[in-house]
């Protein structure tokens, strides 16, 4: 594991299951790069990347896990495609892409070239983030003073919102519309921006495409759930040691929080997994559950864009819930119901539950109500973590009831009625 990668500053981890790879380089500038990595093979950008992405197995790495190589042929099969690094991270637990964007600039516009070139596009965006703005430029600068021949890579603003992200958002602020989510009837891989096929990536994708470009499919193989291999970069906290780490998918969730967090695992009262349109599951089933799609299903779960909070013992999850679901409300886009009545009304229900009244089975129908209905999938979201709350913490919700708190500390409200 290699991390924390903190805003406190960083350290390494080292033991068995120690590993790095998109944090290899010692600092962001193209020498430590190449000295790292070495230069991007010329047949990195053929069309056969695309079959060693198959083979790799490699899935999205920003949440939805969709498998890259299938996105990467319905793009190619279009004319004219544009391909976009998407390193807009709105979601408040996640700092995995501002540190990869940090410590590893170079290997994402690689995969970024590579992907461009492998599904026959020139238009190149970058789309990413005031605070990652001069790092990037930097790194393309240096690209061109080195002599590099690769398409022109276009960097613009990505805003600073929840759903700034979403795909249909990313091109909607592309194309210099406001950054809110639309309707999909068809797919971006056949019509996104100025109707041209587009290709929407997460630059942790982007970066591991690199790595698959330079090593191959059984390289990147070598480690990892065999369904989901390779490594992934965890943004953890709520533990003694915070930070962002990369881990193998398929590592132990318990491992992850006694190796990297330096916080038993029997001190945990329950862990938010995926970020804040993810799952809570109960301290209880941590020792049962790992980092992949198969290792977290029987608990209803996913690994989503690599998010691990954790709750300790002493700290109330439905004052979590209710903080994170005010949040989510007001990040609504506001141009559909189920985001402009139904959210505000779980935020409100959750506050409702944390003040000893409310109803949770009044809560659980709001959530099957605002899902799927949407414009966007920021609803569903919602109601995800929605449900696991009033899963995980029934408990918590009877023991309001009666006056009481885990947390043991004056109420504060939440604001979702402000």
């Amino acid at each position: 594991m290699t991390g924390p990668h903190a805003m406190n500053g960083s350290h390494t981890m080292y033991g068995p299951r120690a590993v790095s790879r998109l944090l290899a380089a010692t600092a962001p500038e193209l020498a430590s790069h190449e000295a790292t990595h070495g230069r991007l093979p010329s047949t990195a950008t053929h069309a056969g990347l695309i079959e060693a992405v198959a083979a790799a197995g490699l899935r999205g790495r920003g949440g939805a896990g969709f498998p890259v190589a299938r996105k990467l042929a319905a793009v190619a099969a279009g004319r004219r495609p544009v391909v976009v690094a998407n390193g807009a991270e709105g979601e408040p637990d996640s700092h995995k892409d501002a540190v990869l964007l940090s410590r590893a600039p170079h290997l994402v516009l690689d995969g970024l070239v590579a992907a461009a070139m492998a599904v026959g596009s020139r238009d190149c965006r970058c789309y990413v983030p005031q605070s990652a703005l001069e790092t990037v430029h930097r790194a393309i600068a240096e690209r061109q003073a080195a002599g590099y021949r690769e398409p022109a890579i276009e960097v613009v603003t990505a805003a600073d919102t929840f759903i700034a992200g979403e795909k249909s958002a990313v091109v909607n602020a592309l194309a210099g519309r406001a950054p809110r989510p639309s309707d999909q009837p068809v797919s971006l891989s056949q019509t996104g921006l100025n109707g041209r096929p587009t290709l929407v990536q997460n630059v942790e994708t982007l970066a591991q495409i690199a790595l698959i470009a330079r090593h191959g499919p059984g390289w990147f193989r070598s480690i990892g759930a065999t369904e989901e291999p390779g490594t992934v970069l965890i943004s953890l906290s709520g533990t003694r040691i915070g930070g962002v780490f990369e881990v193998p998918t398929g590592i132990g969730l318990s491992e992850l929080i006694a190796g990297a967090g330096g916080t038993d695992p029997a001190r945990v009262r329950a862990v938010l997994v995926g970020g804040w349109h993810g799952s809570w599951i109960s301290g209880l089933a941590v020792a049962g559950a790992r980092l992949s799609s198969r290792g977290l299903a029987h608990v209803h779960a996913q690994p989503g864009a690599g998010v691990v909070r954790v709750l300790p013992h002493g700290e109330c999850g439905l004052r979590a819930t209710a903080h994170i679901t005010a949040y989510l409300a007001a990040q609504s886009a506001g141009q559909c119901g189920p985001c402009k009545f139904g959210l505000p009304s779980l935020a409100a229900g959750f506050e409702d539950l944390v003040e000893g009244v409310g109803d949770p089975a009044e809560l659980a129908r709001i959530a099957g109500l605002v899902e799927g209905r949407g414009a966007c999938h920021h609803p569903d979201g919602t109601a995800r973590l929605a449900r696991s709350a009033l899963a995980v913490f029934a408990d918590d919700i009877a023991r309001h009831r009666r006056g009481g708190c885990v947390a043991q500390i004056p109420l504060a409200r939440t604001g979702a009625r402000q």
